[in-house]
């Protein structure tokens, strides 16, 4: 069972549930935060709220695909892990020498460390959802998306969904200087999220998602790539407890656990491509990309 937001015909922001065979039922709550508070003060889990309110209404006419989505949550804050996949490893080393090393790197050493690389990622006004654009950096040549598994928390660490996620990165930058990490990962619209929250409760094995990111540049193709999280060298209760360490988090965090597709080392995003990354069962989030004015030259 997955929960949607989107546009209803009053043009306000309205929930949904989308069932396995693609009907969409309209749901009493004001986001999904309100159907989990809701399932909590009953002592129930969401999904039970959810097939009780399907009992009693009729699914709507359109399909979830043909709705005016939003941002699946409006997640207070956004966190990424890095370098948790062996893929993401050897791209970060190629970024920061620019050849293939045997030399022992710090990216090296955090893909074997205990602790996680875990880094603040976005906020509300800087996430975007289904269909909206994501913006290039400025001042960067050399820009990525990265498809990952996007988990939703609570204050507690506990996990409520899964949804899809899209963290920007720009690879030059991060490359020059790993301190750079925060300028190469954060900027306006650098991250996505959407277009559904996929239930917790209604995932026997969460190791077993399917991660297919295609990029297409004037109508056709230029990549198509594919990773399981069952690549994953953490397990998700292992990055949600480093993220809520010594640390306050808010309901409705989205964490996301890390990228196990990149382009090749000469591909970089281009204004007008358009991003697709789909993981089965959740479903497919689409980003056209947009490139910025420099800073420098707007007029005020």
């Amino acid at each position: 069972m997955r929960i949607i937001r989107f546009f209803n015909k009053q043009n306000i922001p309205a929930l949904a549930a989308v069932t396995e065979d693609q009907q969409v039922y309209p749901l009493p709550y004001t986001d999904f935060l309100d159907l989990v508070r809701t399932a909590d003060r009953q002592g129930a889990v969401p999904l039970a709220l959810v097939q009780n309110e399907m009992a009693s209404s009729q699914p709507l006419e359109k399909s979830y695909q043909e709705l005016d989505l939003l941002v699946p949550i409006e997640a207070p804050e956004v966190w990424a892990c890095g370098v948790t996949y062996e893929r993401s490893r050897d791209a970060r080393n190629y970024e920061s020498s620019g050849v293939k090393t045997d030399e022992i790197t710090f990216y090296d050493k955090v893909y074997v460390a205990e602790r996680p690389e875990i880094f603040f990622k976005s906020t509300a006004a800087r996430t975007v959802g289904p269909n909206q654009p994501v913006f290039l950096r400025s001042d960067s040549n050399w820009q990525i998306p990265e498809p990952e598994l996007g988990l939703v928390i609570d204050q507690t660490g506990r996990i409520l969904g899964y949804t899809v996620g899209n963290d920007m990165s720009s690879r030059d930058i991060e490359g020059e200087n790993p301190l750079y990490l925060p300028q190469a990962k954060i900027w306006k619209h650098s991250c996505s999220i959407g277009p559904a929250i996929r239930l917790a409760e209604t995932v026997e094995n969460p190791y077993q998602f399917e991660i297919i990111c295609r990029i297409y540049r004037g109508g056709q193709k230029v990549f198509e790539g594919s990773a399981t999280t069952g690549q994953l060298k953490r397990k998700f209760d292992e990055l949600v407890s480093f993220l809520i360490r010594d640390n306050q988090i808010f309901d409705g965090t989205v964490l996301l656990t890390g990228t196990c597709i990149v382009p090749p080392n000469e591909f970089t995003l281009l204004d007008g491509d358009r991003i697709e990354i789909e993981i089965p069962g959740i479903g497919t989030l689409t980003n056209p990309v947009k490139a910025q004015i420099p800073t420098a030259q707007k007029v005020s």
